[in-house]
């Protein structure tokens, strides 16, 4: 039976209430623990069914959603977190402490310190470390909706309109997008090169050659080879930071022979290095982040459920829309890109998601269904750590029979070998 009474204090309680910490929402740690579930999900069983894994382009596959439910999430977090407006100078610092804290993790986990589940080695050589990826773009994504929550206007007329309240935060967002609109196709991307053997692919030189070209000379493409994104990172971070193994290698052009052989015919940019975490892409992820805050600002400000579930089903299918209309005229879907398309249509799943769990879990009170998700979200930031080190891997290595060699770990690897190295190729990570 549904529970009418409110998840959330309003502003009008009594002042006793003033200082009491929000309720948790329940079905928010189920959604978080849901994505890091499918997080795991698509790492290891991306590689044995290639139709969860990203896609090798453009599209939509399950493991190009897991990123805009944490950009989502955290965006609903930060409403509930500001619900109370908080003092300006003192939470913006103790938001940058959070998104450096979290930007500096991800470099640890996912700047090659770790060498994956075949290596129980670690270290990485500093000219070749990569500076941007998951837990990176995250902080991001917060730091850039928390200002806004912060600095930006506090709302009027929010009992009226939230959409009309938050005027501020809209505007930052199609700002945001037209910068990103801009740059990625209004920038010129001339020919360029890289030297396979600075380290910069983990490909073996073609022909003896250790030199690859790569002939653009293009505006607005938004292809592999040629589009901006790639350009501002090798420009600004460099190759030798960018992530080696990208996606696209998993397209037709880039496949390797029956034979494991890379072949001399193939695509110079089959061999170069590409960040899907970039820093072009990371502006629209932020722009992720500003949508789930006013999916929070609903839960912060309306108490019954069904001006929730309707405000935010209006929401989920405006970007459905929208998101689906810049499809069909010719915007791909591309979370290599993170494309303005597949940010509103990824969007529009993740409000989607929300509802169905919130109905679930906060209104009908089904939590026992989802207690292990629930459990998983409220330690979502330890299980991702415990996963991305491969802790949990190395320990188990550490039992053996014999010899080293012959632990479990090694003999999984030895067994679906072929799909760990189709996976590698894939981008997923081990």
């Amino acid at each position: 039976m549904a529970d009418p009474r409110p998840l959330l204090l309003n502003d009008s309680e009594p002042t006793q209430f003033q200082n009491a910490r929000p309720t948790r929402i329940a079905s928010l740690d189920v959604f978080r623990g849901l994505s890091v579930f499918l997080m795991i999900l698509v790492d290891y069983g991306g590689s044995i069914f290639p139709i969860i894994a990203h896609a090798p382009w453009n599209g939509i596959h399950l493991a190009d959603c897991v990123m805009p439910f944490f950009l989502f999430i955290a965006g609903i977090s930060l409403a509930l977190l500001y619900k109370r407006r908080p003092q300006r100078t003192q939470a913006t610092c103790k938001a940058l402490a959070r998104a450096i804290k979290l930007f500096l993790l991800g470099i640890v986990l996912q700047g090659g310190y770790f060498h994956g589940i075949t290596s129980l080695t670690f270290g990485v050589d500093i000219e070749r470390i990569r500076w941007l990826g998951i837990l990176q773009r995250i902080s991001i994504g917060y730091i850039v909706a928390a200002l806004c929550e912060i600095w930006l206007p506090p709302p009027r007329w929010k009992e009226k309109n939230l959409f009309r309240s938050y005027y501020w935060h809209w505007f930052v967002a199609v700002i945001l997008l037209a910068l990103y609109s801009g740059l990625l196709y209004g920038l010129y991307v001339p020919d360029w090169q890289f030297d396979v053997s600075a380290s910069t692919s983990s490909l073996p030189p073609v022909g003896g050659s250790d030199i690859y070209t790569v002939n653009c000379s293009v505006r607005g493409d938004l292809g592999p080879a040629c589009n901006s994104a790639g350009m501002i990172d090798r420009y600004i971070l460099g190759l030798g930071h960018l992530y080696r193994k990208p996606v696209y290698r998993n397209l037709k052009e880039c496949k390797m022979s029956a034979k494991g052989q890379f072949s001399d015919s193939l695509p110079s940019w089959c061999h170069a290095p590409f960040d899907p975490e970039g820093i072009l892409s990371s502006i629209t992820a932020a722009v992720s982040c500003i949508l789930g805050l006013q999916y929070g600002h609903v839960l912060a400000h309306l108490q019954d459920h069904k001006e929730r579930l309707y405000n935010w089903m209006c929401f989920s299918l405006s970007f459905l829309a929208l998101g689906l209309i810049l499809a069909l005229i010719g915007i791909p879907l591309n979370k290599s890109l993170y494309t303005v398309s597949y940010m509103l249509l990824t969007s529009a799943g993740s409000g989607l998601t929300f509802i169905a769990l919130y109905y679930l879990v906060d209104v009908h009170g089904h939590r026992r269904l989802t207690a292990v998700l629930e459990w998983m979200g409220k330690h979502s930031l330890s299980i991702f750590v415990v996963v991305s080190s491969n802790l949990a891997v190395i320990a188990i290595q550490g039992f053996y029979w014999n010899k080293p060699e012959n632990n479990l770990i090694n003999w999984i690897v030895t067994r679906f070998r072929p799909y760990i190295t189709s996976s590698y190729s894939a981008g997923v990570r081990f």
